[in-house]
């Protein structure tokens, strides 16, 4: 079988084993794309959707702005050969030396120094935390203070020291969210939610 035939099957095994599972049509795509990704049906339970994320994911991928990712995993995993015909380019930061002396100096984490460099450069953009809760934090301190206002934030990031906390206090905020509850998360499941958002603004255009 040819990838995108391995691809839709594996959809159609999924939508046939989810069943009724209550999504609104423009939510499914993304939530089957992370059980894709996992192989784990418990996302249909745990994955939380802001109202207006689709439409403002969707909206940032067409006006070409900035993706930023806490990980390079995400960054090569976002497809960035689809993005091109918007005009939008993945970004991380983690690897710059830039953001080790700013970490240095601050006495803090290369993820926090990381949204601290960016803050000024999201309006519209779309924020992508698969590993750090540190980043997350900070994206929502600055979100709150209204340093910042990135069209959709994307909070999976996985782990046992803040990473359910960390999502738990982003259902908090008004700005449009992807997240789920609990410790599950990561790198490759951040890439797919951005993923199916770009299928769909390919697809809906």
């Amino acid at each position: 079988m040819k990838p995108h035939e391995i691809e839709q099957k594996s959809f159609a095994i999924i939508d046939e084993e989810a069943g009724d599972h209550g999504y609104p049509a423009d939510h499914w795509p993304i939530v089957r794309r992370m059980i894709h990704t996992t192989a784990d049906f418990e996302y249909i339970q745990d994955t939380r959707i802001h109202p207006e994320a689709v439409t403002a994911g969707i909206g940032a991928i067409r006006s070409g702005s900035a993706i930023f990712t806490d990980t390079n995993m995400a960054r090569v995993g976002i497809r960035q050969n689809q993005l091109e015909p918007f005009g939008g380019q993945v970004h991380c930061l983690m690897a710059d030396e830039r953001i080790a002396r700013l970490a240095a100096d601050k006495g803090i984490t290369r993820a926090k120094a990381a949204v601290d460099a960016v803050a000024d450069q999201l309006d519209n953009g779309i924020y992508v935390v698969g590993n750090a809760p540190t980043a997350l934090l900070r994206l929502i301190e600055l979100i709150r203070q209204g340093r910042t206002r990135p069209a959709l934030v994307v909070g999976l990031p996985v782990g046992f020291v803040n990473a359910a906390e960390s999502k738990a206090e982003l259902l908090h905020l008004d700005t449009p969210y992807i997240t789920n509850v609990g410790r599950k998360g990561g790198s490759n499941v951040a890439a797919a939610v951005v993923n199916a958002l770009i299928v769909q603004a390919r697809s809906d255009g």
